[in-house]
């Protein structure tokens, strides 16, 4: 079997099981929502206008709510010990972090689907052609905090206290992905022109391949005993 037909299966076999339980998508979209509630009623509207807060509230949102499915990712495999059946089948284990990590990229999407019009509704914000630019950042970060996370993930799960060592293992290495696509956002949302979010998407995706290549590399060796 193909690596590429491999990973397919496996990001099927997440998604079909995260479809059938809906609990770490329910409880990512519940975040999503009170986080941009909580944000907009604890902001001054005196003191910081709206188009320079939601792009930092809109970023701080994906980070940590990406989190609750990236826990989930290795995790839901423990019980019973699923995890050796995938590691005997006759796949390469690089299929294994490609399905994973495509998986990981279907529910974060999904929870920015759901964010990105929240945040335009609390926050009063228009968007126009450059919704799509917003679309391409969203989903090249995306791509990019997935790739580290799901690295993490693995290394974490069979820890005692892997719910505390995901978020201090990755939020490090998450910074050089949120600070461009932040950076570019608050540019698109201020009216300034794409070519200057094209600058910061250009170093995102940079970091983009370096980290997907590394993990890639670099996953096999994380599930030796």
């Amino acid at each position: 079997m193909s690596t590429a037909r491999a990973a397919l299966l496996v990001a099927r076999k997440d998604l079909a099981i995260e479809s059938r339980t809906r609990t770490a998508l329910f409880s990512a979209i519940i975040f999503t929502v009170l986080g941009s509630s909580i944000f907009y009623f604890a902001w001054d509207a005196t003191e910081v206008a709206a188009i320079d807060l939601a792009p930092g509230v809109m970023w701080v949102i994906f980070v940590f709510s990406g989190l609750l499915g990236l826990q989930r990712s290795f995790g839901v495999e423990q019980h019973e010990r699923a995890i050796d059946g995938l590691l005997a089948a006759p796949i390469p284990r690089e299929a294994i972090y490609l399905g994973k990590t495509l998986a990981n990229l279907v529910f974060v999407l999904t929870v920015q689907a759901v964010a990105i019009p929240a945040i335009a509704l609390f926050y009063n914000l228009s968007f126009g052609r450059e919704v799509l630019v917003l679309a391409a950042i969203a989903v090249v970060a995306a791509i990019g905090l997935v790739s580290v996370g799901t690295l993490f993930a693995a290394m974490a799960v069979n820890t005692r206290l892997a719910e505390l060592l995901l978020p201090v293992l990755a939020l490090p290495f998450f910074v050089p992905i949120v600070m461009p696509a932040a950076q570019a956002s608050a540019r698109l949302l201020a009216g300034r022109p794409p070519s200057e979010a094209f600058a910061w998407l250009r170093i995102l995706l940079a970091f983009d391949i370096v980290f997907l290549a590394a993990c890639m590399v670099a996953f096999p060796f994380t599930l030796d005993e």
